[in-house]
């Protein structure tokens, strides 16, 4: 009923920089946060930012100062600038939709997944 499509990862060296997109379709209502999530191979899915539908952002403290996230609420859509790459930040990264209300069943919230999108940043 939802779909989010990620767009934008690749590989990239130390140092260069990356921006993810992420487009949440279907009949939806609202979303109250849309983030970004990213998972290494052997580590546990962890939150890179989070943004909420009045701006109000947070970061993992091994992204800040470097990555900014920023959303259009009438194209439903999440984008994750990422500067000053590090190696430490390959993996896919993964588009979440939380709090959305679709039109069907207004009374209820959902959490809705991307499929991912790879990031490799090489040294």
């Amino acid at each position: 009923q939802v779909q989010l499509v990620e767009s934008g990862g690749g590989l990239v060296q130390t140092g260069g920089s990356l921006t993810l997109s992420c487009a949440a379709s279907g009949s939806i209502v609202s979303i109250n946060v849309m983030g970004w999530y990213r998972q290494a191979p052997g580590n546990q899915r962890e939150l890179v930012a989070r943004i909420t539908s009045g701006g109000r952002t947070n970061y993992a403290d091994s992204v800040k100062g470097r990555f900014t996230i920023s959303r259009d609420n009438a194209k439903n859509t999440v984008y994750l600038q990422m500067n000053s790459l590090k190696p430490e930040d390959t993996g896919v990264y993964i588009c979440n939709a939380d709090g959305v209300v679709v039109v069907a069943i207004p009374g209820t919230q959902f959490q809705y997944w991307g499929q991912g999108t790879q990031v490799t940043v090489s040294s």
